[in-house]
């Protein structure tokens, strides 16, 4: 498999250079393809969707051109062909993340199903459906699930709903007035009660970076399970899942420059051994009669049906591209890049950054509110100057309503994201409050 052009060895953090990425964006067909326009789209939605590099889309086409066959299905050589390739992209993703052993990554659909397959799992556990070691997921009245008011949907109403099925109370963590909460809100959230705690390591709105160890090491104190969406982190942070001690994270494919239809739930062997299986039916099992029905170890137990075999390749393909780049770089490249991102929308009046202004504590993106202006009107502006970002509520709707909006204005940067690109953003933000009569004076 080539390798991205920037290959030099990144051994140390400095920042991708300006040609860096100039190199890199050569490698997105994306970018190609819009390049000889006379206003190339400023592409700022990363958060919601990344673009994909050759390497990637070259990987899952080869695959299906030269590999397809039935994974874990018989026992011809094309068969164990394309089993090798499936695994070898778990692996691949497992390394990345830090996880000790390739099976504690399983598949699903993207990072919501994942969360899913968590809550999902324990309300097996909590209906008699459980496996050996279930015990460990019971939740009687009066146990508690705690979450922020900062999640995405995703992440807030499986806990919801298997609240609703066993009888826990659903508790969750206020935010601050600039959206944030703090390790020191967590500390007092937390009870003995607490058998779950679900949270972000990276907001999706506000960018702002949660102390995922710290927070863990207070859940672990009260015996909570830790469930992590990594969706916004994994992609634009070195991560290690086995050194931050979490218990449960979820992630996805197309926001790491992978392919759609692909996600990630890595757990810790025990509690993913432990975790029954809600979703069931062939490939799954080890024994079926017509009353009952073992399953298979994790992670293949979770990974029921025709599995997204091509997606897992491109997914490998990707991770391996990041890896070759070098993703302290990325990082370090990307912190520059939401600086002068954040630094654009403090100093124009009008316009509120959600989240802190801080940009240590911000990863990758900043969403905005303009004075004045509806979400989905700048959205439209912005589009016409050829700035592509994120409007809505992104998903977060019990956050927007704490801030006292409905929706906001997201842009999100990612390794191919230019200075000229957050400078068009602010400046079309600015032309929106010109265009709609929302210019304020300093």
């Amino acid at each position: 498999m080539p390798a991205p052009v920037v290959t030099p060895a990144h051994t140390s953090a400095a920042a991708l250079s300006a040609a860096d990425v100039a190199l890199l964006r050569a490698e997105f067909p994306y970018f190609a393809a819009h390049d000889e326009l006379d206003v190339a789209p400023a592409y700022l939605d990363s958060a919601a969707t990344s673009q994909r590099p050759t390497l990637v889309l070259d990987a899952e086409r080869r695959f299906l051109e030269s590999s397809n066959a039935a994974v874990h299905r018989g026992t011809s050589g094309a068969v164990g062909a394309a089993t090798e390739a499936f695994e070898g992209a778990r692996a691949t993703v497992a390394r990345f993340v830090g996880a000790e052993s390739a099976d504690q990554i399983v598949w699903a659909e993207n990072a919501t199903d994942a969360l899913n397959i968590v809550a999902l799992g324990i309300g097996e556990a909590n209906a008699g459906l459980g496996v050996p070691g279930s015990e460990r997921y019971a939740l009687d009245t009066g146990d508690e699930i705690l979450i922020t008011e900062a999640e995405h949907h995703a992440n807030l109403i499986p806990w919801q709903r298997l609240a609703t099925k066993t009888g826990a109370t659903l508790r969750y963590i206020p935010v601050r007035a600039d959206g944030t909460w703090t390790l020191d809100d967590a500390r007092a959230a937390l009870t003995e009660r607490t058998r779950v705690f679900a949270f972000a390591h990276v907001s999706n709105v506000t960018g702002y970076v949660a102390p995922v160890a710290e927070l863990v090491e207070l859940a672990h104190a009260v015996g909570a399970i830790t469930v992590v969406d990594a969706c916004q982190s994994v992609p634009h942070l070195p991560v290690n899942f086995t050194e931050l001690g979490v218990d449960f994270a979820a992630f996805s494919g197309h926001k790491m420059l992978g392919p759609n239809g692909i996600g990630v739930l890595y757990g810790r062997p025990e509690l993913l051994d432990a975790l029954p299986p809600a979703r069931t039916g062939g490939s799954a099992i080890t024994k079926v009669t017509m009353e009952t029905a073992l399953f298979m170890p994790a992670p293949q137990r979770f990974e029921p049906g025709t599995q997204p075999v091509s997606q897992a390749v491109g997914l490998g393909a990707a991770v391996s591209f990041m890896e070759a780049i070098g993703v302290a770089r990325a990082a370090e490249r990307e912190h520059e890049l939401v600086e002068r991102l954040v630094a654009g929308i403090v100093e124009t009046p009008g316009l509120r950054l959600l989240g802190p202004a801080d940009t240590s504590q911000r990863v990758a993106l900043a969403a905005v509110s303009v004075d004045g202006v509806h979400a989905h009107d700048v959205g439209q502006y912005l589009d016409e100057q050829g700035v592509l970002v994120r409007v809505g509520h992104h998903c977060a709707q019990p956050l927007h309503r704490a801030l006292g909006i409905t929706s906001s204005t997201r842009a999100s940067v990612h390794v191919t994201t230019t200075e000229d690109e957050v400078d068009r953003f602010v400046d079309a933000l600015r032309g929106a409050q010109r265009y709609f009569g929302a210019e304020v004076s300093a």
